[in-house]
């Protein structure tokens, strides 16, 4: 399984950025699947998850009414859009997905950046 993601992008504060995550070499219909995003110096910490076939999404706090998470299960493909972007949503942005709707993660992707200037 792969996953690739791109969109990551220098932006200025209140842009915004549209994330996407690839996934092959496996049924992506059967991944639950989410974003992470890890800053310099921080701890890796939970974005967005999206279950299956997207009738279920779930959010960070400090993201909640600015990004929205969705898939094309069509195009093997998770999205992450992202409005209102602030210095602190600097990070690398990670997908994962999961077979379990609880648990460890069983894929991971290689991250994209995303940089916002104050």
């Amino acid at each position: 399984v792969q996953l690739v993601e791109s969109g990551g992008a220098l932006v200025q504060a209140g842009g915004s950025l549209r994330l996407s995550c690839k996934a092959s070499d496996v049924t992506f219909s059967m991944l639950n699947m989410a974003w992470f995003r890890q800053a310099p110096g921080k701890d890796r910490e939970f974005v967005a998850r999206i279950s299956r076939f997207g009738l279920t999404t779930s959010y960070a706090d400090f993201v909640k009414g600015r990004f929205t998470i969705s898939r094309d299960n069509a195009q093997n493909t998770v999205f992450l859009q992202m409005n209102s972007l602030k210095p602190e949503d600097t990070a690398v942005y990670l997908c994962a997905g999961r077979y379990n709707n609880y648990g460890e993660y069983d894929f991971w992707g290689q991250g994209t950046q995303v940089t916002v200037s104050s």
